[in-house]
Parts: C-alpha cells; sequence; structure tokens
C-alpha cells in the first residue's frame, strides 16, 4: 500500500468512526455538579443533548439547610442563559428515574444513543446519616440504576450506558488497584475477575451494587457499558460554565456534601483553620473537572461493544489529605491569607495510613491530556472562595455525621 493509500484508509476509517458516533446522548442528573458541566461540554460539542434530573439535589440542600458556596439559577433559567448565549438547545425531562413510566416514556421521545448516568445520591456522610438516608441512597442509586438497564434493554438494546462509578469502590488494599478487573492464580488455575470491592460506605454499597448490576445485565442481554470509578472531582470552571454567572457551576464545602479540598479553600478565604480529618494521611485519586468532561466524551466516542463492562479508572493524580491542606497553606500564604492547620478527631472509619497505587492508563490511552493541580488553579478556587465568601455558613464546616452509631 502507497503513503497515499494509507492516509486515504486513515481518513475512512476516521469518518466511519465519526459516523459510528453517538450524537443524542441523555445525561441523567445533568442538574448537578458533573452532569451540569458535561451536559454543557457536550452540547458544545456538537451532540444533541437531553438533561433528565428530579431537582432532588437541590431538595437535599434545604432539608440539610446548606447552600452552594456558588448562587445557583433555577435550571430553567440556566438552560435559557444557554440557549441565548450559544443557540443551542438542551432538552429537560423533570421527573425520577425510580419512575419506570416516567424513564422510558422520556427515553422514548429523546431516543438517546447514548446514557450518561449521574443520577445519584453522590455522597458517603449524606448515606450515614442515619437509617432513612442509608435506604433512601441505596433505594435512589440502585433502583434508579436498575430500572436504566431494564429500558436499555427494552427499547434501546444498542445504546451506550457511561455510568459514574467511585474509586471509593476499591477501598484501600494493600495491592495495586487494577482497572475493574484482576487476574488471579489459585490452586494451579487462572481466571480474570472483577477487582474485590472494600467500599467504605452505604453510599459507596450502592454503587457496588450498581457495578455489579450493570455486569450482569451486560452478560445476559448483550447491553454495552462504560463504568467510570471517577476520584474526587475539584474545581468550578470549565470553558462552558465560564460563560456566564447563571451557567456557574456548584462548589460544595458543607461536612455533608463538600469535598476536603473544597472545604479548605473556603476555611482559608474566611480566616478559619483548615479542618483535617484525623492524621491526614487517607490517599485518594483526585481529578479536574474540565477532565470529567473530557473523560465522558472519550467514553462515548469510543463505546463498548455488546455484551461488554469496562471499567475506567478517571482521577489524573494522587494526595493524601495533609497533602490537600498543606498545598492550599502554601496557595493561600501566597495570596496573603492567614492559612493555619487544625486536626480534627476522624469522623469516619478508615484507615488513617495505607498503600495506594491504582492504575489509570485506560482513558490516557484513548487521548486524555491531563490538567493537574497547581498553584494557579489552587489561587482560582481561593479566588472564588473569596469572591463569595459572605455567603459561607459556618455552622456547616465542621463535620456533624459519624459512622460510628
Amino acid at each position: 500500500m502507497t503513503q497515499t493509500e494509507s492516509e486515504t484508509a486513515k481518513q475512512t476509517q476516521a469518518e466511519t468512526a465519526q459516523e459510528n458516533k453517538p450524537q443524542r446522548v441523555l445525561v441523567v442528573g445533568g442538574d448537578g455538579y458533573c452532569g451540569w458541566a458535561t451536559a454543557l461540554y457536550l452540547s458544545n460539542r456538537g451532540y444533541e443533548v437531553a438533561i433528565m434530573d428530579s431537582l432532588v439535589r437541590r431538595h437535599w440542600d434545604m432539608e440539610l439547610c446548606v447552600e452552594t458556596l456558588t448562587p445557583i439559577a433555577p435550571i430553567q433559567q440556566r438552560l435559557q442563559r444557554w440557549k441565548d448565549l450559544t443557540g443551542k438547545s438542551i432538552d429537560l425531562f423533570v421527573g425520577d428515574i425510580n419512575n419506570y413510566d416516567f424513564l422510558s416514556k422520556g427515553m422514548n421521545q429523546f431516543q438517546p444513543e447514548a446514557i450518561v448516568h449521574f443520577g445519584e445520591q453522590r455522597s458517603a456522610p449524606f448515606s450515614m446519616i442515619d437509617r432513612e438516608h442509608a435506604v433512601l441512597t441505596q433505594a435512589n442509586n440502585v433502583i434508579g440504576t436498575l430500572n436504566i438497564l431494564y429500558a436499555m434493554a427494552q427499547d434501546f438494546p444498542d445504546c451506550h450506558l457511561v455510568k459514574l462509578g467511585t474509586m471509593g469502590e476499591y477501598g484501600t488494599p494493600n495491592i495495586d488497584i487494577e482497572e475493574g478487573y484482576i487476574k488471579i492464580q489459585h490452586n494451579g488455575r487462572e481466571d480474570t475477575l472483577p477487582y474485590p470491592k472494600q467500599p467504605g460506605s452505604f453510599y459507596h454499597l450502592s454503587k457496588v451494587h450498581d457495578s455489579h448490576n450493570i455486569h450482569f445485565a451486560c452478560k445476559i442481554w448483550g447491553l454495552r457499558a462504560t463504568d467510570l470509578n471517577q476520584g474526587v472531582v475539584y474545581g468550578v470552571l470549565t470553558d462552558e460554565t465560564g460563560m456566564d454567572e447563571l451557567l456557574i457551576n456548584r462548589l460544595d464545602y458543607d461536612g455533608v456534601f463538600g469535598t476536603a479540598l473544597n472545604r479548605f479553600c473556603i476555611q482559608a478565604a474566611i480566616d478559619h483553620p483548615l479542618t483535617v480529618y484525623g492524621k491526614g494521611g487517607q490517599t485518594r485519586g483526585f481529578l479536574d473537572i474540565r477532565d470529567t468532561v473530557r473523560c465522558v466524551e472519550i467514553a462515548i466516542a469510543n463505546p463498548a461493544k455488546a455484551h461488554e463492562f469496562r471499567v475506567f479508572n478517571q482521577f489524573t493524580e494522587m494526595f493524601s489529605i495533609q497533602d490537600l491542606a498543606t498545598m492550599v497553606q502554601k496557595a493561600g500564604t501566597d495570596l496573603g491569607l492567614k492559612v493555619e492547620i487544625n486536626h480534627l478527631d476522624n469522623p469516619r472509619v478508615e484507615l488513617e495510613k495505607h498503600y495506594f497505587n491504582a492504575k489509570n492508563t485506560n482513558l490516557l490511552d484513548l487521548g486524555l491530556q491531563p490538567h493537574y493541580l497547581s498553584d494557579s488553579l489552587l489561587d482560582s478556587l481561593l479566588n472564588f472562595a473569596t469572591k463569595y465568601k459572605h455567603r459561607v455558613d459556618q455552622n456547616q464546616i465542621l463535620p456533624k455525621v459519624s459512622w460510628r452509631r
């Protein structure tokens, strides 16, 4: 084959891949932190997008008497502003995916070629408040995902499910964490099996149940799915959410839905000591919200095969909680803030120090070019925290939920 013929063949392959790429994407949970950024990103990239959301996340804020640091407009107002700015429409289906009739009707109306599933209760502390919140979390998450699987099997067997999992499914084993599967040799025999799970909350347990249910549905019904085991996400801005204040994303800092990094940045902005749980030796995977949306697109553009349940570990860096506190302290000091670090009794039941080495090559091999947590990004988070510090409720900063009964 000549060089010209080779180039022509590659171009034909690329065009075929583009033709096969799903164009209609349903973002379940598209009013939430990851879902909102993803819906706008995909819309801006030329996908036809619909959001399906019960808006219950806003209800939980009211229940807990907390607010995101950044002011969030009603979903209808957000979508109208997006259309005004870009000329692109995003369809909206307001309802609960635990209601199968609503889910099925919405899917049949929109006719998705891919489903991005963020529509779950995502807080470990929320799931540990009491029995009611544990039951709510597992019923909401497991039943909703089962409904999606049945709707796909019934009417959309070729649709590709991109499901948000969590690195927390794995726990902190004393061996390397592989991407979803591990090769086992036992008594002279060998097999490749799902990686053992050691979840640390009733929330993380719900994600494990999801993974098993999706894997089973792919095997018996020929569905195709990608599980994105995501680390802790940080950042407010993507190209799209930064277009207008009405499009701004959430920045949760409270003891139930807030992340440690968010909490540290808000504490630094209001001259409150950074609150490290225990000794701060707990290590986790982290990634920028800009990488979250890109990873989702990569998964959509490179769909799993029929009967295939893929697992991608979706993070770019690993830090201990003490590492994060030290980084925020340095960045805050450089900005003229007085930043101290305090250690609190850990309300969670987890190892203070542990081995943690997770693999994350699949998404990199498919083209992810990561953003890394840097001084400039910390400056951006600290600037957001300073801009909106008048909205901080200091009563919500310290932990209120204990894993111990």
